[in-house]
């Protein structure tokens, strides 16, 4: 009977957490993140060893690509080919790495993004830098393990003669650890280590005396010594890498900026496009031009000026809205001792004077070994050579080999090796075999041996071993520095004038949240009809603005909305508007009430808000300017069922008139409510009974009582009262009536509106039928007038609401002038 099945009831939460566990520990070790002894990644590691141990070295011919990748996958690395030869693309490719430890020739791609050529078609080989990462490799410098079928032997960790992991950095995403590390200069990272073992105690501060901060392949520019001074203090730092860009003039008297170094990382044609669009979409003024003439002799982007054009303040607004200035930040996690760690520079050093320290030793124990061996043999023959004849007289009179080896250590006491030397010595090495050179190689042997005792006794010496290693490879290799660093970071100032092209445009704004604004060219074609929008739409603003003005829009929760005109959709005038929504994070509830066009954000000029509640609100205008505005801002604290009834913009001097739906006015002077901030609630400025609402406020000039006043109420009368029936009093009080009291079918005010000149006045009922009305044809009533019927509620409902039109607009533009 077979043995039945055998099942483990286990929680889902364990297994996974225990297979997740095992797969992150993997990724993280053998994967994604470098060692922090050599700084490479397994499969790099694996590659370079492969391209040892197959020949393919600086000084031998280009292989094939394929060759070597061939190599890794069946020997040390069974992953897929693409990973492999990926990785060694980056390896060759000189805008990634600062020392490249690969050459390749062929398509190794590019810095604009383009993939390589196909591994079938290149050929590479190791670069004479790579040499020293692997050099003494066969001298059991390094632990060796069973590679993944047990069939070969490959390095866990590479000798390394110089920091391989702060020169050419590394960057990896694994499961739950990250790195960034940036590439540095060779020589400065030598003179680092250095310090770090003649005073090991030293600070980071003197350690950046000698490395300044990161170096990398393409140059450019670093901003923010502190910034790098965080990072190698604890292994976290943010830098700003920027373009080296150079404001030239050509002939003409035009001027041109170009740039000739990038920043790390950068893809230079994403970089060409992103700026050709700023341009073509017309985001700044003065770009005549962008062309990308990078050739043989080095990178070059130039961005041809218009002759009017302001250089720096282009250049300044590239730099902030486009890859020309960049963030870098640090993230220098390496695997120390089997475990992801985040490490600082001085850490980094010492894991790597660690390391070298074992790899001297043990050099020096296997070249110890082998020169004892070798001075034991020397040994031997000198003795044998000086009893030559007996000895060759042993060998020709012994059956075979053993018999002669086992003859002269019986004879003469020589050891077993000795023997075998002696014995394996060939005919023509007696011709020149002579007492004097033995003992000559013996005295040099015994000079070696006394070296290498020495350098595995004293801690001094083994230190000066690895410094005189660390010299040779800084003279061998090191460059000129190619980054530029400076202290500070530059802030970005941009002047609008730059940013945005100054045009004026006409803007309009529905009742229902579409926005758009249009040329004055769109504009004059239409004859001055209505914007198109959906029938059930009408308009709530439409203005002549400037591209460099703001428009501040608000709604009805008391919230605003902070939009720059130049950010608004670009549609002809016959055509729908886009919605606010799409552009802008409001609420779906709220309800666009008012727009106020801003050229300036004056100190003295205030915006005044009016509640359902009875509230007023006075604030200054520059406390809404904003700096982000991806979302609806608080303009206004409301309490409970309140809303915005209206926001007025004031000079500060003006009077206030709140009208209420009981039909109560009251006027009294803005100066008696004080300025507060942007998210204050305001004070009561109306005193109002129980069920009693505001309806409508306004701000009226004090010496002015030319303005009138019209009131709606729902049963659909109209009434038309000068400003001159209301006296200016006090803040807070009840105020005076508006409408004579009736015992039956009283009136109640719905709609009311302050005008300076006859209007037309759209009115709706609570069945949604829409009409218009003009003021002209009402006649002036005093303040206990109920007005005129122009509407018969029986037929169409009671009156909902009021508001002036704006169908037919009032634009003056250029053209019209002219």
């Amino acid at each position: 009977m077979a043995e039945a099945e055998k099942f483990l009831d286990l929680p889902l939460e364990d297994v996974l957490g225990d297979r997740f566990g095992r797969y992150s520990k993997y990724i993280i070790q053998e994967r994604a993140l470098p060692d922090a002894r050599d700084g490479l990644k397994p499969v790099q590691r694996r590659i370079l060893y492969a391209m040892l141990q197959d020949g393919n070295t600086a000084d031998k011919p280009f292989r094939k690509a394929a060759k070597t990748v061939g190599n890794v996958i069946g020997n040390y690395h069974p992953h897929g080919d693409s990973s492999v030869y990926e990785a060694m693309v980056r390896m060759s490719q000189e805008w990634k790495s600062r020392l490249p430890l690969i050459e390749m020739h062929g398509n190794n791609g590019s810095i604009d993004g383009d993939p390589p050529a196909a591994m079938r078609y290149t050929e590479a080989r190791l670069s004479s830098i790579a040499a020293e990462l692997l050099k003494d490799i066969e001298k059991d410098t390094v632990e060796h393990i069973p590679n993944f079928d047990d069939s070969l032997q490959e390095p866990v960790v590479l000798p390394a003669l110089y920091p391989n992991l702060l020169v050419n950095g590394s960057t990896g995403i694994s499961s739950g650890y990250a790195t960034d590390i940036p590439p540095h200069h060779l020589g400065e990272v030598i003179d680092a280590t250095l310090l770090v073992m003649q005073k090991p105690a030293c600070t980071v501060d003197e350690l950046m005396t000698v490395l300044k901060g990161p170096d990398f392949p393409t140059g450019g520019i670093i901003q923010g010594v502190d910034g790098i001074k965080k990072a190698y203090e604890t292994g976290r730092g943010k830098i700003v890498v920027r373009a080296k860009a150079e404001i030239t003039e050509v002939r003409g008297g035009r001027k041109q900026i170009v740039i000739s170094e990038i920043p790390y990382d950068v893809v230079k044609a994403n970089l060409v496009k992103k700026m050709d669009e700023i341009r073509f979409d017309k985001k700044i003024e003065g770009i005549a031009e962008v062309r990308d003439d990078t050739d043989r002799t080095g990178l070059r982007i130039v961005v041809e000026l218009k002759r009017e054009a302001d250089p720096h303040g282009i250049l300044n607004y590239l730099y902030k809205t486009t890859d020309l200035q960049v963030s870098y930040n640090f993230n220098m996690v390496a695997i120390q001792n089997k475990t992801p760690k985040l490490l600082g520079l001085k850490e980094i050093l010492n894991a790597y004077i660690d390391h070298q320290k074992e790899v001297v030793t043990n050099k020096s124990r296997f070249e110890l070994e082998k020169a004892e061996k070798r001075q034991h043999i020397v040994e031997g023959l000198i003795k044998a050579v000086s009893v030559l004849d007996e000895v060759i007289a042993i060998i020709r009179s012994s059956r075979d080999k053993k018999d002669a080896k086992h003859n002269l250590m019986e004879q003469y006491h020589f050891t077993e090796v000795q023997a075998e030397a002696i014995v394996t010595l060939q005919l023509y090495r007696l011709t020149n075999t002579d007492v004097q050179t033995l003992e000559n190689e013996s005295e040099e042997l015994a000079k070696e041996i006394e070296k290498l005792k020495g350098i595995l006794s004293s801690e001094k010496k083994l230190l000066n071993v690895i410094k005189r290693q660390l010299q040779r490879v800084k003279k061998a290799y090191a460059d000129d520095r190619k980054t530029v660093i400076e202290d500070e970071i530059e802030e970005l100032k941009i002047d609008l004038e730059v940013m945005v092209p100054s045009e004026d445009v006409i803007v309009s704004i529905t009742r229902e949240g579409y926005v758009k604004r249009t040329s004055l060219r769109s504009y004059s074609a239409s004859n001055e009809e209505p914007p198109g929008m959906k029938e059930t739409d009408d308009l709530l603003f439409a203005q002549q603005l400037n591209t460099t003005d703001t428009l501040l829009i608000f709604t009805q929760n008391g919230r605003y909305i902070y939009m720059p005109v130049h950010q608004l959709p670009d549609i002809r005038w016959k055509d729908n508007a886009q919605h606010i929504g799409n552009i802008v994070q409001v609420e779906p509830d709220d309800i666009l009430i008012q727009a106020i066009p801003v050229s300036e954000f004056n100190e003295d000029r205030f915006l005044v808000f009016f509640t359902k509640q009875g509230m007023v609100k006075r604030t200054a205008l520059s406390a809404y300017q904003a700096q982000r505005y991806t979302r609806a801002l608080v303009a206004v604290k409301l309490k409970d069922n309140d809303e915005v009834r209206n926001i007025q913009l004031t000079n500060g001097e003006t009077d206030i008139f709140i009208g209420t739906h009981n039909g109560f006015g009251l006027r009294f002077p803005e100066s008696e409510v004080s300025p507060v901030g942007q998210r204050a609630a305001g004070v009561k400025g109306i005193n109002l009974k129980k069920n009693d609402t505001v309806v409508n406020g306004f701000c009226v000039p004090a010496n002015n009582d030319s303005s009138w006043l019209i009131a709606m109420t729902q049963r659909g009368a109209m009434k038309k009262m000068s400003l001159k029936e209301f006296e200016s009093g006090s803040r807070a009080n009840r105020g005076v009536v508006m409408l004579r009291e009736l015992k039956t079918k009283p009136h109640f005010i719905v709609g009311l509106e302050l005008i300076n000149q006859d209007v037309d006045v759209q009115i709706r009922t609570e069945e949604d039928q829409v009409s218009t009305q003009s003021t002209s044809s009402l006649r002036p009533v005093d303040r206990y007038n109920n007005g005129s019927f122009v509407i018969d509620v029986e037929e169409s409902g009671n009156i909902r609401e009021i508001w002036i039109k704006t169908d037919h607009l009032n634009i003056t533009t250029e053209a019209d002038k002219t």
